[in-house]
């Protein structure tokens, strides 16, 4: 394909994007970004974004830029006080857990499940197992270097 062809594609599902980015949070701290790095790539509807930061980017082409704030609602959701489980000490025979350090768990299925570590006493020890990000408004600033149908294996 030439240069002419590709530059008409537009974001929307099935196609694989190449952008910068950078993630702050609502009072400007900076959490991500990819401008100082190699550009970051998805293929919209994989699962790999929350809907909220794809929806914004559809219809974009390379060349464009934008900001846009994402409400938890539509990025990582909002903090669950039922996903802060309490554990018994016990259960921490091999590690020591400390407070602020993301520890992986396993869930019901086997699967690894992050929790963040709340607190720690004598006898329990408080997991967060709730998103980093859940119940953040996220403010994307993004920059979209090439956009073009996913190819698949």
């Amino acid at each position: 394909m030439s240069d002419s062809q590709t530059a008409g594609h537009r974001i929307g599902d099935g196609m694989e994007v190449t952008l910068h980015f950078t993630l702050k949070l609502e009072d400007g701290t900076e959490l991500d970004s990819t401008r100082d790095k190699s550009p970051a790539t998805f293929q919209v509807g994989d699962g790999n974004l929350p809907p909220g930061f794809e929806h914004h980017l559809k219809g974009m082409s390379a060349g464009q830029s934008d900001t846009f704030e994402i409400s938890p609602e539509h990025g990582f959701g909002q903090h669950n006080p039922q996903n802060v489980q309490l554990m018994s000490r016990d259960q921490f025979e091999n590690e020591t857990p400390e407070e602020g350090v993301v520890m992986s768990f396993s869930d019901v299925s086997g699967g690894e499940l992050p929790g963040v570590i709340k607190s720690v006493d004598d006898k329990q020890v408080e997991v967060d197992f709730n998103h980093p990000l859940a119940g953040r408004t996220l403010t994307f600033d993004v920059e979209i270097l090439e956009v073009k149908p996913a190819t698949t294996h």
